[in-house]
């Protein structure tokens, strides 16, 4: 099932987020014609990235980023990525898992598993 939006919480200065993963992300959400909501934690986003993550995420008083979740009819919110701690490679290695796994995947120009 494709997810009717995107949601990323980010940092702009964390080499994690930018370009690492909302880059990818905004680029994959543009292909499947669906929002990209990015929550930076060092802007006017912050209250709605820290209700996110509280509610939804992995969630600590000094939580990591990115952390990434998809939003679905009815509005269930579901984490699918957090930032690996242990180096960007690891976090490039998951954000291209995920855009290669469903919801994300694309063959052929068009969504795995549209018609």
């Amino acid at each position: 099932m494709r997810p009717k939006s995107i949601y990323v919480v980010y940092a702009r200065w964390c080499p994690h987020c930018v370009p690492v993963t909302v880059d990818p992300l905004s680029g994959r959400a543009e292909e499947l014609g669906i929002p990209i909501v990015l929550l930076d934690i060092d802007a006017d986003d912050v209250q709605a990235a820290d209700d996110m993550v509280r509610k939804h995420g992995d969630w600590t008083d000094d939580y990591l980023v990115p952390q990434v979740f998809f939003e679905y009819g009815q509005g269930r919110i579901e984490h699918v990525l957090t930032g690996d701690p242990r180096g960007v490679a690891l976090t490039r290695k998951a954000v291209e898992s995920l855009l290669a796994s469903e919801p994300l995947a694309v063959k052929n120009g068009t969504r795995a598993g549209s018609k």
